[in-house]
């Protein structure tokens, strides 16, 4: 008898033991959680490929989405719309229930709810391949019912809103909202290498309104300061993914000062940025500034069309064509340039010449209905036509090549170019792999800093040996005002720089990583 309850004591040491591997509170008040690196392969290149199909309807020529969460409020451009997270990286482990039940999840800065597969998702083949929450063998469940639902821009999950306590590493936040889903009609869940999601952004995206699980940990006094931070091991061969740090930031996961920039719109960790450069070049796009928002959920950096195909003409990744763009400058591109010269007023000219109607600060495609914001009436969030936006973006280009004093057939001929740089409909450029030394830093401006990257940072190899591939980490997005312009910086970003979320001074900051 003896020996039997030696033994049942050993293994639950040792189950205690592994779960608390993953996660550690140590003497100076910081809660770490291990994070887990997986590599992209070429199944999540395949999935987005059918996702980008699946979803085409959808995007028009701009690829800007809205999420309709059944029980949310925000009705403003949504950014958890343009996410499809195959390309996701770095996950952890958390626990729901009393005992917990084990979950793979992203821990994502761009959304705010926290959901699972539920026991009850019969119909959905995704969940067959998934850990799935079984309330009945939780003793602190309690019964919500509210039913929920998540649109994402490839992608969806619905279900219902339940209760629990939910344990990140060592950290326990009792009685927290998150949804059980019950289904997931999506290829982007049956291949992914997660369970569900855990969202880090504000309460404002939360839909539902859930109180989202950090906002629990600080009212629950779980946390010593207000503040989180994540590095991101960015080293292929290490077996470690890096770490998100609860409660204030680990001296050991940086080098120098961090920079800071105030939140400027809650919902996102949104934040102004500044100019974009290629080669110590600027751009030009973001002379007038540029929003730009933090997200731990996506391994990519996403911005504007017309700085992506710049972008990607100076790496010499190869797109699909735009024969919309080419027509464009075919018909326009002098009368484009003959108004520059003339000093015309550049949010003006597409109209000018026709291809668009102005309201009185942009540009707005000819005979498409502005979308309506259901909450306040506000029409400014146009979407664009594809003529309209070719032409906008001809405007900028050809604006960069002017202040560099080029002719004017020079500028015809790299207009031309830019078209055949720009993104496929999923914003994926392949690149040479053996061409990495030779490209250009792509730099960002925050904070009047400037945030280098390069080559190897901001390409992601997909695949092993022979058959890897090699992936501009760019894509393109195109947000209209008083949202966008927008830059999402994801993984490629957050690798390189250690990134603080500072919920108590509503700020971001940025520092090399260590």
């Amino acid at each position: 008898m003896e020996a039997k309850l030696k033994a049942v004591l050993v293994s639950l040491f040792l189950s205690s033991l592994l779960f608390s591997l993953a996660s550690s509170a140590t003497t100076d008040g910081l809660f770490r959680i291990g994070l887990k690196k997986m590599k992209l392969d070429q199944n999540d290149q395949l999935a987005a490929r059918l996702e980008s199909k699946e979803g085409e309807s959808l995007r028009a020529s701009i690829r800007k989405y809205f999420r309709r969460g059944n029980l949310g409020d925000s009705q403003d451009t949504d950014i958890v719309g343009l996410k499809n997270y195959m390309d996701a990286q770095y996950f952890g482990e958390i626990g729901i229930g009393t005992p917990p039940q084990t979950f793979t999840v992203i821990f994502d800065t761009g959304s705010s709810n926290l959901w699972v597969p539920s026991s009850k998702c019969y119909f959905s083949v995704p969940c067959y391949f998934h850990s799935k929450y079984k309330s009945s063998q939780s003793s602190t469940y309690r019964k919500n019912g509210k039913s929920a639902d998540i649109h994402y821009g490839t992608g969806a999950i619905s279900g219902f809103f339940s209760e629990d306590n939910v344990k990140v590493g060592d950290l326990v936040v009792k009685n927290q909202d998150f949804i059980e889903a019950t289904r997931e009609p999506s290829v982007t869940f049956l291949v992914a290498k997660f369970d569900g999601i855990l969202g880090l952004g504000f309460q404002e995206i939360s839909v539902g309104n859930a109180v989202p699980v950090w906002y629990n940990m600080v009212k629950q006094g779980l946390v010593k300061e207000p503040v989180f931070s994540f590095w991101l091991n960015r080293k292929t061969d290490d077996d470690e993914g890096g770490e998100l740090v609860f409660g204030g930031v680990d001296p050991d996961h940086f080098k120098g000062e961090h920079t800071y920039v105030p939140v400027t719109q809650k919902g996102y960790w949104q934040f102004d940025m500044g100019e974009v450069l290629i080669d110590g070049e600027t751009t030009g796009y973001c002379a007038g500034g540029c929003a730009a928002i933090a997200d731990s959920g996506t391994s990519l950096l996403a911005g504007p069309t017309a700085v992506v195909a710049m972008i990607n003409h100076a790496i010499g990744a190869t797109g699909v064509v735009s024969q919309e763009c080419k027509t464009v400058v075919a018909q326009y591109g002098e009368t484009i340039m003959d108004l520059l010269l003339s000093e015309a007023s550049p949010q003006k000219i597409c109209s000018q010449i026709g291809l668009c109607t102005f309201d009185g600060t942009r540009g707005v495609g000819m005979g498409i209905e502005s979308v309506v914001d259901e909450k306040n009436g506000d029409k400014s969030s146009g979407v664009h036509d594809a003529g309209c936006s070719a032409c906008e973006m001809a405007v900028v280009w050809m604006q960069s090549q002017l202040r560099q004093n080029q002719t004017k057939e020079r500028i015809l001929e790299y207009v031309n170019e830019l078209c055949d740089r720009l993104p496929s409909p999923m914003g994926e450029s392949a690149v040479d792999c053996l061409q990495l030394s030779s490209m250009p830093n792509v730099s960002l401006t925050i904070g009047g800093k400037v945030f280098d990257l390069s080559a190897n940072e901001y390409v992601l190899k997909v695949g092993e040996g022979a058959a890897a591939q090699c992936i501009s980490g760019f894509i393109a997005m195109d947000v209209p005002p008083p949202r966008g312009p927008l830059w999402i910086l994801g993984d490629v970003f957050m690798g390189r720089y250690h990134t603080v979320f500072d919920y108590g001074n509503m700020r971001v900051g940025f520092a090399e990583a260590a």
